[in-house]
This record gives C-alpha cells, sequence and structure tokens, in this order.
C-alpha cells in the first residue's frame, strides 16, 4: 500500500493530465445514464424523473409493434451496410496508392486536398452538394443537359437518397480516415518489399502478400468499431438532406429520435430507441470480436 502510494505521489503530474479525460466520461457519458430510466417510465417533464411513474416495458413493446419503427430500422441499417461495403475500403485503397507516390510536393498537395473536406461542417459541405445537385444550376444537372437529357431533382427522388449520404460521407471523410493506414503503412519493414523486388514479385502481389497482411490489425480494429456503431449513422449529415419526400427511404434513427423525440415530446419512447440501440451495438461488437479473434487472431479486447 505504501508502494502505491508513493508511485502516486511520484507521477502526480500524470494523473494531474489524464484528469480532464476522467471528468468528461464522466460528467458526459456516466451521469447522463441515468438518465435512461426513463424508459421505463411515462416520464413528464414538471415531475423530473424520480417523480414519474414507472410503465415497465410498455415503450419496448410499443417499440416492436409501431410499423413505423421497422422502416427507420431498415433504412439504418441498409445506409450502414452500404457504408460499411463501399466506404470501409476507400482509405484503405487510398492510403495504398498515396504510399506508391514518391514525389512528397505532389503527395502533400494531394494529401491536403484530401483532407480538406473533413474540416468543414455538414451545413456547410451539405450546402455545397445541395448546389452541385441543383436541378436549376447544379453542375451535375448541367452535365445532364450538355447530353440532351432532364434535369433530375436528386434531393426529391428516394432512389437516390442513400446513394447521395454514402457517396457525400465517402468524399468528406475518406481522406482524413487514410492518416490512420498511412500511419500503419510507415511500420512495415521495407526489407521484406526488398526480398520481393529480388523475388520478381509486382506492386500488386507486394500489396497482396505484403501490404494487407501488415495492415491487417488496424484494419480489423477499425471494422470491429464500425460494426459496434453501425446503428449510428450520425445526425447532421442525415438531416442536412432528408426532407419529407425522402422519408421512406431516408428516416433513420438519429433524425427519427429527434423528430419524434424532442420536437414530438416522446422522450420516453425515443431513450427505449436509444437503449435498444446501445444493446445491438453492444451485442454485435462483442459477436464480430469473438469471430474476428477465432478467425484473424485480432480482436481489440
Amino acid at each position: 500500500m505504501e508502494s502505491l502510494q508513493r508511485f502516486r505521489i511520484r507521477n502526480w503530474a500524470l494523473y494531474t493530465m489524464i484528469l480532464p479525460g476522467v471528468l468528461y466520461f464522466v460528467v458526459f457519458k456516466y451521469i447522463p445514464l441515468t438518465g435512461s430510466i426513463i424508459a421505463f417510465q411515462d416520464y413528464n417533464v414538471f415531475a423530473g424523473i424520480w417523480g414519474s411513474k414507472f410503465v415497465g416495458f410498455k415503450h419496448f413493446v410499443n417499440l416492436f409493434t409501431y410499423p413505423e419503427f421497422y422502416k427507420v430500422l431498415t433504412n439504418t441499417l441498409l445506409i450502414s451496410l452500404y457504408k460499411l461495403i463501399f466506404g470501409f475500403p476507400a482509405p484503405i485503397l487510398l492510403a495504398l496508392l498515396l504510399n506508391e507516390i514518391r514525389k512528397m510536393i505532389f503527395k502533400r498537395t494531394i494529401q491536403t486536398v484530401l483532407y480538406l473536406p473533413h474540416f468543414l461542417s455538414w451545413v456547410i459541405a451539405g450546402g455545397l452538394i445541395i448546389n452541385f445537385l441543383s436541378p436549376s444550376s447544379g453542375i451535375v444537372n448541367e452535365i445532364v443537359r450538355f447530353f440532351g437529357g432532364e434535369p433530375i431533382f436528386f434531393l426529391q427522388e428516394p432512389k437516390f437518397f442513400r446513394t447521395i449520404i454514402v457517396g457525400s460521407g465517402i468524399w468528406k471523410e475518406v481522406g482524413w480516415n487514410t492518416i490512420i493506414y498511412l500511419a500503419a503503412l510507415t511500420a512495415i519493414n521495407l526489407d521484406l518489399y526488398e526480398a520481393a523486388n529480388v523475388d520478381g514479385a509486382g506492386k500488386l502481389r507486394q500489396a497482396v502478400s505484403i501490404t494487407l497482411p501488415s495492415l491487417m490489425p488496424t484494419i480489423m480494429v477499425l471494422l470491429l468499431l464500425n460494426i459496434g456503431n453501425i446503428l449510428d449513422l450520425g445526425f447532421e449529415q442525415i438531416y442536412m438532406f432528408l426532407n419529407p419526400l425522402v422519408y421512406d427511404t431516408g428516416e433513420v434513427f438519429d433524425t427519427y429520435i429527434y423528430r419524434i423525440g424532442l420536437l414530438g415530446g416522446q422522450f420516453s419512447y425515443t431513450t427505449a430507441i436509444g437503449i435498444f440501440k446501445s444493446v445491438v451495438g453492444f451485442v454485435l461488437l462483442f459477436g464480430a470480436n469473438y469471430v474476428s479473434k477465432k478467425v484473424t487472431d485480432n480482436s481489440i479486447f
């Protein structure tokens, strides 16, 4: 006990440095968890959490019997799946391509251009995309007119909504996400590539046999984190493009909770949705981590 006390005193500076991070998680992550109790209540703002009537699993029953819930669940899963299929491999491929560029000025210029969209808020990025897709003055429809077509109202057509969401997400974040993979690439032993060159392996063969296996631990960790957050698409991006004409294909849990919970005042019902999302993410994360550990011997815990 005394040695532990001396260790704490000797490393007081380290404890002081981590204190803000600990306080952040306590204040903004753990204390708000007590509010989850309203999922089991008919919550009344004036009565408060401890004064509202307990109703058990009433809101969870309503959750699974409400027809609109399954439409929102389907939209959320489909958009998440599309982002996983098309968005997750994009930064890996981009990192591999950037890694092959030998002229540093050219490489850093491309990196800067690709990183820039990440620093734009979705209000700005969404406004740019809306202007690009505008049926009256957007550059996309100008190209359509040039080839003799009629203007397309992209943002009012449900069949285009998911493509716009996935495509705009890739455009905005692909450059930033490559940073992790580029950092991982620097840790690969260059002797492996030299040996592969001696054996006559080309660039493609080196990528398949050396680069990707070396990146696999990083890829699996990020993939597991993405699977754990599969029901969390983020509010800002979807809300920027969502309108009543595309609710059937575009309404997801985050926007649904905002519309029904905050604007509609159904706090208990939407808290139940939040707990459902957390439970599903928890199960998927542990399940995917178990499978990954068995198959690839890579896991996050």
